[in-house]
């Protein structure tokens, strides 16, 4: 995965700013979709391709923020960069506040446009990159069985065999067998690369719910 391989879109409803722009990116080397309305990007919009939004926050019917709004509740996580000529401290304040990459007053000099959308698909790419990781992680994790699982975290967290035992009410020839296919299965070789796995899990899961 590369910046090549990302999608800029435009979300604009002046047809003379959509095409200033889309040239603009196109000349830069970025791919872009230029849209109409902010109804017609989510409508469209398939979310697995890195890149960012390039959203303008007064359109009629749905503006910059109510798309904003949609997208958060949707869990999409595509950085936005906000254009507005009629954007002030409050309102990007707000939108900062809501998550928003950038926030760029209309018109914008070129080179402060490329480098937010460079700065917004590195993110982007990051994220994805984020998401591969803990679905990898997670089927790993998905091939122990419960009490595999159990023991494995027992160990991530430092205890010895004889304390899990204890704590599960299992032999420690037992801990023995599951600590061995457990580590097997997650193609590790360490009580210290379980814990790893488990941390990334958990880690990464938090990073993706609340960001």
């Amino acid at each position: 995965m590369n910046e090549q391989d990302a999608l800029i879109y435009i979300v604009d409803d002046d047809a003379a700013m959509r095409r200033s722009l889309a040239y603009l990116l196109d000349s830069a080397g970025w791919r872009t979709q230029a849209l109409a309305s902010g109804r017609e990007f989510l409508d469209s919009y398939a979310g697995h391709v890195p890149g960012c939004l390039m959203l303008d926050i007064m359109m009629p019917l749905m503006g910059g923020m109510e798309v904003q709004q949609i997208l958060s509740e949707r869990a999409i996580r595509l950085p936005i960069i906000f254009l507005s000529a009629h954007g002030d401290l409050p309102m990007a304040v707000q939108a900062m506040k809501r998550g928003a990459f950038d926030f760029l007053e209309k018109p914008c000099k070129d080179h402060v446009l490329l480098d937010a959308v460079g700065r917004a698909v590195r993110q982007s790419i990051k994220q994805s990159l984020d998401q591969q990781q803990l679905a990898a992680t997670r089927e790993r994790l998905n091939l122990l069985t419960s009490r595999e699982r159990e023991v494995a975290e027992c160990l991530a967290a430092g205890e010895n065999n004889k304390t899990i035992a204890r704590k599960l009410a299992i032999s420690d020839k037992t801990v023995q067998v599951h600590r061995h296919n457990a580590m097997e299965k997650l193609g590790v070789h360490s009580t210290a690369e379980i814990a790893r796995l488990i941390l990334a899990a958990t880690a990464v899961g938090n990073t993706a719910t609340n960001g």
